[in-house]
């Protein structure tokens, strides 16, 4: 019985095999039939994406030539006796811009760049010539200035080095002889002033120069002239120039103070310094600087303020020298 129903169960067990390969087969043809039908789709799709892509590129040519088209209108047959390239004779070409046949050609030839029917930008004016430099204004008188200062004089001078423009010495040949610089500019004017005259040939300085007149040369003198008394003593003036001048005065005291005022003839304060010694001689040089227009003067005056003698206190006078 066993052996029976064995038996039988492996009749059916042999018969399963004969049913499956029919369902392996069935699914085998869906899949092939599926695939097929996506690659007709995708066909499909690609003859689409082709038609508009075409389409496409037709549009734009035909943009294109519509653009182009625009640009430049076709030149108009010319009769075959007319100028070189069909123009007749005496006609200009066109300009290159649509309508624009019949305008001036003010606004010159045509600017590449330019859009469709846009003329080009009107030139810029011709600028004026510039005006010529008008002459510069004259120059205002300088300001009157006016500055004196003080230094013990030198042991030799040399006054055709410090006298540019001029210069003047006293006493050469007594109490009223002078010698000026040869050729000077004359600006120096020994205007006298109170007291009697006298040479003095005993200064601490030697004064030289090589330019003077009447005498031409000196190689050094000691000379000069003095007054005596409270009071007295020696008056110049120098010419003004517009231009800074520099005024050397070399003068001296023997008992007594001396002292020195510069003024302007156009007004103003005056500088006042002084010089001293009671007991013996002193010299000095005062450096007077000073700005006055033509016409104007500077006036200085050198005067015995003080004597400490009974025996001739004074003050004295050697040179003067103007740069």
């Amino acid at each position: 019985m066993a052996d029976e129903d064995r038996t039988r169960a492996q009749s059916q067990g042999g018969n399963e095999p004969t049913h499956r390969p029919a369902s392996h087969r069935a699914h085998a043809v869906a899949a092939a039939q599926n695939r097929s039908a996506l690659r007709r789709i995708a066909r499909a799709r690609r003859r689409r994406r082709w038609a508009l892509e075409g389409i496409a590129a037709l549009v734009c040519l035909i943009v294109l030539g519509t653009y182009l088209g625009t640009r430049a209108a076709p030149e108009p047959d010319g009769d075959a006796g007319g100028g070189p390239g069909g123009v007749p004779a005496g006609a200009s070409r066109p300009t290159g811009f649509p309508g624009a046949e019949g305008r001036t050609n003010e606004a010159g030839p045509a600017t590449p760049g330019l859009r469709p029917r846009e003329r080009p930008p009107s030139p810029d004016p011709t600028p004026s010539a510039p005006a010529p430099p008008s002459a510069p204004p004259p120059r205002a008188p300088a300001a009157p200035v006016l500055s004196v200062s003080q230094v013990e004089a030198p042991a030799e001078i040399d006054l055709s080095a410090v006298g540019a423009r001029d210069w003047m010495h006293w006493g050469l040949r007594g109490g009223n002889s002078k010698v000026s610089k040869r050729a000077g500019t004359g600006e120096i004017v020994d205007a006298g002033g109170r007291g009697n005259r006298v040479a003095w040939d005993g200064n601490q300085e030697v004064v030289r120069w090589s330019d003077g007149t009447p005498e031409r040369t000196v190689g050094g003198s000691s000379n000069g002239v003095y007054t005596c008394g409270v009071g007295n003593g020696f008056s110049l003036a120098v010419e003004g120039s517009g231009e800074p001048r520099t005024v050397h005065l070399y003068a001296g005291t023997w008992m007594a103070r001396g002292r020195l005022d510069a003024r302007l003839s156009t007004g103003g304060p005056i500088s006042t310094v002084r010089l001293e010694d009671p007991y013996t001689s002193r010299s000095a040089q005062f450096t007077i600087r000073f700005v006055l227009p033509r016409g104007a003067r500077l006036v200085v005056t050198w005067t015995v303020e003080k004597v400490f003698t009974e025996h001739c206190g004074n003050v004295g006078l050697q040179a003067v020298a103007l740069r």
